[in-house]
């Protein structure tokens, strides 16, 4: 199969850098932004976490219309972590449609809807075509899985360029405290857990053809993509067996070209948690033909903190600089599962001779 799309540009806010390059040489550099927050867990004790200091973020857009009712703090949050990262996107006026991964099943409090994408385009100054934007409620996985939607649409001829993007944040005291009574953060005492953490990562994507039309130089390049479901997740009462990344990754490299060499380097979703881990180990053992001896192994959150459904176009965007300054070899492969069914994955390689 020939390439799917190229990356034209980045944008990105975490917690280790407020640019795409700024938290790739981070994150590249081992830089940890995991510190005691002021929030206390259950014990009364700080909690560690990776979130931005407010002074670091953009105000709420007073253009807004946030009064016809009454939204969330999280969800005011998100608009203002992502409003730099989309503009860093998107920068030359361009008008692509967005398909964003948010966070998995939000509170019924929590109305994030089609007008998170309205308020979005409003508090970022950057327009995007809002009929065509689609959004991917999905949490770690979804980013990747909207790139795939994306990707679609551009092999049909439908869009010249799309954006695909995520933005989370676990800076929700009612969202922690369930995550805790789960056994799920990295509290005090606790064998494993996850450090939650924040940020938002948008990819521009092109074909290669619109790439040379506009005359971009494009990060890297998009090879193959595959998704899947695992029936028995996290909060489901089916046996765990591994199966939904496995399959992902199946599907990946069936949709790759039969000489694609061996793949060279991975960033993972590796959040802390045993579960994933085991799951990797599955999906590895079973495709291991594919994947060099020596594999390089990236997992960001160590860095970050888990940055939910900002985590696979973070990865993404992390593998493209990776790829275009030199420091990493591909072919890459970008992985992400979510705490419920989605697993997905994708295949990055240079972009040099386009």
């Amino acid at each position: 199969m020939n390439e799917i799309a190229d990356i034209l540009s980045i944008g990105m806010t975490t917690p280790v850098g407020l640019t795409a390059g700024a938290s790739a040489a981070a994150v590249r550099a081992g830089i940890s932004r995991v510190k005691l927050s002021p929030i206390q867990d259950s014990k009364l004790q700080a909690l560690r976490a990776a979130f931005l200091e407010d002074e670091y973020l953009p105000p709420l857009n007073k253009g807004l219309r946030l009064d016809e009712r009454p939204l969330t703090a999280r969800y005011r949050r998100m608009l203002r972590l992502a409003t730099r990262a989309l503009q860093e996107a998107c920068p030359d006026g361009d008008v692509p449609p967005l398909f964003l991964a948010l966070p998995e099943t939000p509170n019924p409090e929590e109305p994030i809807g089609a007008s998170f994408l309205e308020h979005l385009s409003v508090q970022s100054g950057v327009k995007f075509d809002l009929p065509q934007s689609r959004l991917f409620p999905l949490g770690r996985a979804g980013g990747l899985v909207a790139m795939e939607s994306a990707c679609q649409s551009l092999r049909e001829g439908r869009f010249r360029t799309v954006l695909v993007g995520g933005v989370d944040t676990y800076l929700d005291l009612r969202l922690l405290g369930a995550l805790e009574m789960e056994g799920r953060l990295l509290v005090e005492g606790a064998l494993e857990g996850f450090i939650p953490g924040e940020g938002a990562a948008f990819l521009r994507l092109g074909t290669s053809w619109e790439a040379r039309r506009r005359k971009y130089v494009p990060l890297a390049r998009l090879l193959a993509l595959g998704q899947d479901k695992e029936p028995g997740h996290l909060y489901s009462q089916e046996p765990y067996r591994g199966e939904g990344l496995a399959r992902a990754l199946g599907r990946l490299f069936a949709a790759s070209q039969a000489h694609m060499p061996r793949v060279r380097s991975v960033y993972a979703s590796f959040n802390g948690e045993n579960f994933w881990a085991k799951e990797w180990g599955v999906a590895h053992l079973r495709h291991s033909q594919h994947f060099e001896e020596h594999l390089h192994l990236e997992h960001p959150i160590e860095c970050t903190g888990d940055l939910g459904a900002a985590l696979g176009p973070m990865m993404s965007g992390l593998a493209a600089l990776g790829l275009d300054k030199g420091y990493r070899a591909g072919p890459i492969l970008v992985w992400a599962s979510s705490d419920r069914e989605s697993r997905a994955a994708v295949l990055l390689g240079e972009a040099r001779g386009s």
